[in-house]
């Protein structure tokens, strides 16, 4: 397989979660980096989805990053192409990863007046994954994981409660710490 778009990450916090019991998609994800490494430079990233109700618009949709008119442009029409993210919008954002505690990860992301935290712990043994690509996503994936036994969700200094469904959108579970990884298309 020839490579002809990759990023690469470390320190990542990933979670796909839903805010109310019966939602067929999840409205929570939050899936950023420390640093993310592409070929337009590196910087704090990831991307965000946050539709509270799931009648009206979300609150927060779109890749985030510290350098968003260099990295963050380079996450839609490079690494997701051909899935409903490809023109999602690029946030200017603050991310905040720190690992407190043994077996807890937690990440603390500002876009505008809006906070999103989110705490992953009880984190497994560390696991290599070798993901082929799929529909969604459309990347391979390797990395490190650790699958999180507990993820809990604060908006605006506001507990969230939330469901973590057994696998999120990048085929694997959907809360864990990843510290480092690559995605390859």
């Amino acid at each position: 397989m020839a490579i002809q778009h990759w990023m690469a990450w470390e320190g990542g916090v990933d979670l796909v979660a839903m805010t109310q019991p019966g939602l067929t998609q999840p409205n929570v994800i939050v899936h950023v980096a420390r640093k993310v490494h592409t070929p337009l430079g590196s910087a704090a990233s990831g991307m965000v989805f946050f539709q509270p109700d799931p009648n009206a618009a979300p609150l927060a949709l779109g890749f985030i990053s510290t350098d968003p008119n260099g990295v963050g442009r380079y996450f839609g029409p490079k690494i997701f192409a051909g899935t409903p993210f490809e023109h999602a919008p690029v946030l200017l954002a603050d991310i905040n990863i720190q690992q407190l505690q043994p077996g807890s990860v937690t990440a603390i992301v500002t876009i505008g007046d809006l906070v999103i935290k989110t705490t992953l712990s009880q984190l497994g043994a560390l696991e290599l994954i070798n993901r082929a690509p799929a529909a969604m996503p459309p990347f391979a994936q390797q990395g490190l994981e650790a699958v999180a036994g507990k993820a809990t969700l604060n908006v605006n200094g506001k507990d969230i409660a939330i469901t973590v469904p057994p696998i999120g959108i990048s085929g694997g579970p959907a809360a864990v710490w990843t510290p480092a990884g690559i995605y390859a298309r």
